[in-house]
């Protein structure tokens, strides 16, 4: 077991105070926190407090010791490398409108732009890396999303209800959503179309409206994003607030937008996002409206009890799973961790000491996180503390009765 040395990605949309209050840094910031990575995408890899002659980082780590690190199932099944990476996300103003790829499609992207001469870390590269990008969000405070285009009927009446001259065609014949996104996102004179819709908003959302909620959520990122046409596009989208504790699954082809609050990411160790709005970032509204799978269900999780103080979100994801551990205060049982492959184990609150099948024993206090590597079998937490942990998304080498229950 080891520290993590977490990234902070410094995104102009993050808040100054959530990461810093998590880690016990001054708050306010002295700017934007958006992200806090721990994992080992080579992008960002976290630094890992072990005992060797220089400063090292996890995907370095990983890289020299794949199958000790991750197991050998675990190395085999996902080239050598660590499948998911865990983040706090906090966000003050609306991420961009996007989608992710599925395997194939990131593999297909990534060899493509290669091959059309973009080098690693251009900015007009949709595709960062070859993985795809499925991904959990469990909110930690309200935490409000666009996720999912809504059911065609819904849309229209959205639109009608808007009132806007301009978008009365549309609503009329909306049968099909990515067509009318499609037709939104190429709006010819979008910054007069959205300076109306934004106006109808305002009414919408001091009426009793059912759209009331996502009108001013669009007024809301309007002032940040003005004559952005991903305004309008949003109206297209299901409007939520996860409530604390809830989470959100994006898969493959979901289209989403994050716009305020603080949570836990899980991800799959990949960071290719595809956009069409709502950014100062790389836009490629062809290749999104490619990506775009209008049936996906973007689904609103509660998580399940797997024993006591353990519970777990189910996804498809083969990259992650997701536990939340509540471990009561002392004098209770050690409490066995889920897992047995490679871990990484982020403390939310309290205190914990965890102790490894090798004897070894590291304490986490609020804000600390840690790399458990497959050699490290199972490994028991004592304290009171709120924890955290990201796991490969099935039994890897289970070894000495660990595993998930």
């Amino acid at each position: 077991m080891d520290l993590l040395r977490p990234r902070i990605q410094p995104y102009p949309w993050g808040t100054v105070d959530a990461l810093a209050d998590l880690q016990g840094r001054p708050v306010p910031a002295p700017g934007p926190e958006a992200e806090l990575w721990m994992g080992a995408h080579a992008s960002a890899p976290s630094g890992l407090d072990r005992p060797l002659p220089s400063p090292v980082t996890l995907d370095a780590v990983i890289a020299a010791d794949p199958e000790g690190e991750l197991g050998p199932e675990c190395a085999t099944r996902f080239g050598g490398r660590l499948p998911f990476l865990l983040k706090v996300l906090s966000a003050a103003k609306a991420l961009s409108i996007q989608v992710h790829p599925s395997r194939a499609q990131a593999e297909a992207g990534y060899a493509a732009e290669d091959a059309r001469g973009l080098a690693p870390g251009d900015p007009a590269r949709n595709y960062v890396d070859d993985w795809p990008k499925p991904e959990l969000l469990y909110a930690l405070t309200p935490f409000e999303v666009a996720a999912g285009l809504r059911p065609p009927a819904d849309a229209a009446a959205l639109l009608r209800a808007l009132a806007v001259d301009e978008l009365k065609p549309l609503a009329a014949g909306l049968t099909d959503g990515r067509a009318a996104l499609k037709s939104i996102l190429r709006w010819p004179e979008p910054a007069r179309l959205v300076s109306e819709v934004v106006a109808a908003c305002e009414r919408l959302a001091a009426s009793d409206s059912p759209y009331a909620d996502a009108c001013a959520a669009a007024v809301r990122v309007a002032a940040d994003h003005p004559s952005d046409i991903g305004v309008v596009a949003l109206l297209l989208m299901r409007h939520e607030v996860l409530q604390p504790g809830q989470a959100v699954f994006m898969p493959a082809g979901g289209l989403h937008a994050y716009l305020r609050g603080t949570g836990i990411e899980l991800l799959a160790n990949s960071d290719n996002v595809v956009r069409s709005g709502l950014t100062g970032k790389h836009i490629d509204v062809p290749e999104l409206l490619k990506l775009l799978d209008p049936s996906v269900a973007v689904p609103v999780l509660s998580p399940h009890a797997v024993r006591d103080g353990i519970t777990t979100f189910d996804t498809p994801a083969p990259e992650f799973r997701l536990y939340l551990i509540n471990l009561p205060a002392p004098p209770a049982l050690a409490l066995a961790l889920p897992g047995a492959g490679p871990r990484v184990l982020l403390s939310l609150d309290g205190t914990c000491t965890l102790r490894a099948a090798s004897g070894q024993e590291l304490s986490l206090t609020r804000g600390d996180s840690c790399f458990i590597p497959f050699a490290d079998g199972q490994v028991h937490a004592t304290g009171h503390a709120r924890l955290a942990l990201a796991t490969p998304g099935k039994v890897f080498g289970a070894r000495n009765g660990a595993g998930l229950a």
